[in-house]
């Protein structure tokens, strides 16, 4: 983790333009000879020894934009079977660039979805059927939460999210900074907060809408007690659930088991379960299945 940080620290610095000699062997210029690498690196080092050492005293920080390629066909599913405006609760939400999802334009293979001219632009390479692309889908409020959520107002801290998409990815650099922008005009704040906790007051349907759990890449991470909790309150809520107001959980996940990231969607009333895609973590890659019968998890919020 240490490395990963300082390889971070190294980017922010180049990012900042206090780091010339540093920036003169990131790309886009040629690869430099290792000596002149060493010599820049020594020079940075030696130089900006406090700043890096204020950058390695805090854990990484990432907000992957591209997992919403793959949520996006599971908010259509949702969309398309409830015919209602969406309520997005977020756990994990980092700085709540996922809270923004539908400002974003996706190209899923031939078809493409949201606003052409967003300044996200998602090309996964996509295989399979395509979700219900046309189905109506409106966002009438969101929400998120995270233990440590990152202000994307604050400049310094929207540089430390770019700091770790490392020099080399201009495709991945763009759309954080794309989404940066959007979150910072949509005013999304992410509340710095326990999920379990977050949730209690917030996790019950809501009438005139579909109330929407989500969260990706971050159950595992959860302790154990957390996820029970969490699943407590979803079977409480599931059992208030009705057409004018239903519940789904949504998540983009690792299963237990081994194998590619899943994308899996329960929704009630009914509590139904589908498998609906497997993925690359970051969404490079999209395999979609549709609706197959997803097995339950450990302890089914029926």
């Amino acid at each position: 983790a240490l490395a990963l940080r300082l390889a971070g620290g190294l980017h922010a610095l180049v990012l900042a333009g206090q780091a010339p000699a540093l920036a003169a062997c990131y790309p886009p210029h040629p690869a430099p000879a290792d000596a002149a690498f060493l010599t820049a690196l020594q020079a940075t080092l030696a130089a900006q020894e406090e700043s890096l050492r204020g950058f390695l005293a805090s854990a990484p920080q990432t907000n992957e934009v591209g997992r919403s390629a793959v949520l996006l066909g599971g908010f259509l599913k949702i969309a398309a079977a409830t015919a209602l405006p969406l309520r997005l609760l977020e756990i994990g939400a980092s700085a709540g660039l996922n809270l923004a999802w539908d400002r974003f334009f996706y190209r899923l293979g031939a078809a493409e979805w949201g606003d052409p001219e967003s300044p996200v632009q998602l090309r996964p390479e996509w295989h399979g059927p395509l979700p219900p692309l046309g189905a109506p889908l409106s966002v009438m409020a969101r929400e998120g939460c995270d233990l440590a959520p990152v202000p994307v107002r604050d400049p310094a801290q929207a540089l430390r999210l770019r700091a770790y998409v490392w020099p080399d990815q201009h495709e991945r650099l763009a759309r954080l900074d794309g989404a940066i922008v959007l979150a910072r005009q949509l005013g999304t704040e992410v509340a710095p907060a326990d999920a379990l906790d977050w949730l209690r007051p917030r996790l019950r349907p809501a009438t005139g809408a579909a109330t929407v759990l989500y969260h990706s890449i971050m159950w595992q991470y959860l302790p154990e007690a957390t996820q029970q909790g969490i699943l407590a309150l979803l079977r409480a809520a599931a059992a208030a659930a009705t057409p004018q107001a239903p519940l789904a959980w949504l998540r983009f996940e690792m299963p237990p088991g081994g194998g590619p990231a899943e994308l899996r969607l329960t929704l009630w009333p009914g509590g139904a379960e589908r498998r609906l895609a497997t993925a690359h973590p970051h969404g490079q890659r999209i395999d979609w299945l549709g609706a197959q019968p997803g097995n339950p998890p450990p302890h089914p919020p029926n």
